[in-house]
């Protein structure tokens, strides 16, 4: 690299892997509280997610925003969320009946105030409001983007190395600056 010329690669770039990261962060502390850093990202893979979530506070409500991928509606979540409300007998057949029937069904059950655990689903488009997407871009300037990694074991390393220093040296809780009424109201027009 030299003063005024942009910036260069190797043209001999190798990948060595990906890995899928599925992470929480609380608003309350701004810590990235819960992570699972593999191979997959499957609607397992997320019930296995929430679960560990719930595992942190097991006396806690627990309200998690996420964005609308198919994984975080899945009949395997709402399975899980029946049992722990002792609602499972409610759930109908997968694509045919009741509550497990749809995508659509399923958010509606997902997002009910009164569940231990309840999702809100952050409109198409609006990934900004999810707190956790911020910090993925937080991720990506700070590790990755100019990260280079011999294998899928050091990238999950480093990823697990940032994650520890954010939550020691500037995790802080979320200061919204508008009300959530104000924010909901605008998507509603």
């Amino acid at each position: 690299m030299k003063k005024g010329q942009p910036e260069r690669k190797e043209p001999e770039y190798k990948r060595n892997g990906t890995q899928c990261l599925i992470a929480s962060r609380s608003v309350n502390t701004g810590k990235i509280d819960a992570f699972t850093i593999g191979n997959s990202r499957t609607e397992k893979d997320f019930l296995e997610h929430i679960q560990n979530i719930a595992l942190t506070n097991l006396n806690a409500r627990h309200v998690i925003i996420c964005d609308q991928l198919n994984t975080h509606k899945s009949a395997s979540l709402v399975e899980w969320i029946a049992s722990i409300e002792n609602q499972a007998e409610l759930l109908g057949v997968k694509g045919k009946s009741g509550i497990l029937s749809n995508m659509a069904t399923r958010k509606e059950y997902l997002e009910r105030e009164e569940h231990k655990i309840s999702f809100q689903y952050t409109p198409k488009h609006c990934s900004w409001l999810n707190q956790i997407e911020n910090w993925f871009g937080l991720l990506v300037r700070k590790v990755l983007k100019r990260g280079s990694f011999n294998s899928t074991e050091e990238l999950k390393n480093k990823i697990i190395e940032f994650i520890e220093y954010y939550n020691l040296y500037y995790a802080k809780p979320y200061k919204w600056k508008k009300s959530a009424k104000d924010i909901l109201n605008k998507f509603k027009t």
